[in-house]
């Protein structure tokens, strides 16, 4: 008998992602025949973020779906690395096993003895303001947008042409509330719906990232199975990773149509006006990337991004 740990550094156990590695788990222990049993551990109840993801690599975690830090290896910054991808099913191909963002992330995964399944996307990122909003490059220098206090987020904002503050989480209603900045910068809509809608008035989808947990094994824990069970882990993580394309897609929808709903108006960028500022942001922030991604991973981005 085999017993396995899934855990994710992100949402209890009636969340999407702690539904996610609870049918994970089922599915690994049906797909056995029961010969692999599971733990299913949820956010914080194997300690913070970064101490789960310490037992990950350490191999008291079995499997994971994590949002990791960038601490372990810079080059897990990837993971935010602008319009690398900027429709669903473009991601879908990109981040499933053998496209060619899963092949840059298990170069960098393997490093630190993970192998990486796929994407658990939660969509496009965007721009949402009160008072004014921006279309392009030259509309953004009026205004001035919250960012994550995380390299590159700032940097890509700044390159869009907006002015950028970065600031923690936890400040970001006050800030806005308080005219510190105009509005909230690299989020799906349904956290600025859902957190900040009564200061905001505009939400503008310029899919400059894309916003996506990852499901992963440690490889030490992965390579000690037979090849028929490793198998059955990477099918069962590659179902919810199909799953929650399609999932996600319709969150996403359902947030927009609520939103519009509530007052607020939404903008979605169309090809033709991404690309001058997906060729901008690429050309400059992408150049930043590479002394901490290196020039092999940088090369094979800029060879494949549309």
């Amino acid at each position: 008998e085999i017993e396995l740990k899934i855990a994710t550094d992100s949402g209890d156990s009636d969340s999407p992602s702690g539904q996610a590695i609870a049918n994970w788990a089922k599915a690994i222990e049906e797909g056995s025949n029961g010969e692999i049993k599971t733990r299913v551990f949820y956010q914080n109840e194997l300690g913070g973020q970064l101490e789960v993801f310490d037992l990950f690599v350490a191999g008291e975690v079995d499997l994971m779906l994590s949002w990791p830090s960038t601490s372990y290896d810079k080059r897990i910054g990837i993971l935010n690395a602008p319009y690398m991808v900027t429709s669903w099913d473009e991601a879908f191909e990109a981040y499933k096993p053998g496209g060619w963002v899963n092949g840059a992330l298990n170069v960098v995964f393997n490093d630190i003895g993970l192998k990486y399944f796929g994407a658990w996307p939660e969509g496009f990122s965007g721009v949402a303001t009160r008072g004014a909003y921006s279309m392009d490059i030259a509309g953004a220098a009026k205004i001035k947008v919250r960012t994550p206090p995380l390299f590159p987020f700032p940097q890509i904002l700044e390159s869009m042409g907006y002015q950028t503050a970065a600031i923690d989480w936890g400040e970001v209603y006050t800030s806005i509330q308080t005219g510190v900045v105009d509005g909230d910068a690299g989020n799906v809509i349904y956290w600025d719906y859902e957190y900040f809608r009564d200061v905001l008035d505009y939400y503008v989808r310029t899919k400059h990232t894309f916003v996506t947990g990852n499901l992963l094994a440690n490889l030490e824990s992965y390579n000690a199975l037979s090849p028929e069970y490793q198998a059955l882990i990477e099918n069962s993580a590659v179902a919810e990773m199909s799953k929650q394309f399609a999932d996600a897609q319709t969150t996403d929808q359902k947030y927009v149509d609520l939103a519009v709903a509530d007052g607020m108006k939404y903008f979605e960028l169309t090809d033709e006006q991404i690309a001058p500022i997906a060729a901008k942001v690429r050309a400059e922030v992408w150049t930043q990337m590479e002394p901490d991604v290196g020039k092999e991973i940088m090369d094979l981005i800029r060879a494949n991004a549309n």
